[in-house]
């Protein structure tokens, strides 16, 4: 059996959210009108939050996206994303298209469910404490 590391899973947790943040920054660079942010915008967006800056995370966002255009980076991953299993209407509607209106999730008939009433005798076998 391999023994829970929770020190790993923080680590990781930490990584994502550097990930995140640098593609937060970019994405409001580019947002913000300027379609191709130097590494210098990102850092100077992240440290105006108070944001730890890992210099090597903006290079690489930069190096991955450097000709790319957002409207397609962002088709891409939608694409990826649908082919991962779901928890139901919920996420089919986050991953819905910007600006769509979000179906209303489909309500399931209610079930009802059938009480059978149990004879006294079935509980105590015919015998009663309070009798």
């Amino acid at each position: 059996m391999v023994a829970h590391n929770p020190s790993r899973h923080s680590k990781r947790r930490r990584v994502c959210k550097a990930e995140m943040k640098v593609a937060a920054a970019y994405l409001l660079a580019v947002l913000g009108g300027n379609r191709h942010p130097s590494a210098g915008d990102l850092i100077s967006i992240l440290e105006s939050v108070g944001a730890e800056v890992d210099e090597k995370r903006v290079d690489l966002l930069l190096s991955e996206v450097k000709g790319k255009d957002l409207a397609e980076l962002i088709a891409a991953g939608r694409e990826k994303f649908a082919c991962v299993p779901t928890g139901g209407a919920v996420a089919a509607v986050a991953v819905s298209a910007p600006g769509a209106g979000a179906a209303p999730a489909a309500e399931e008939p209610k079930k009802e469910e059938k009480v059978e009433e149990k004879e006294e005798s079935d509980d105590d076998m015919g015998f009663s404490l309070f009798d």
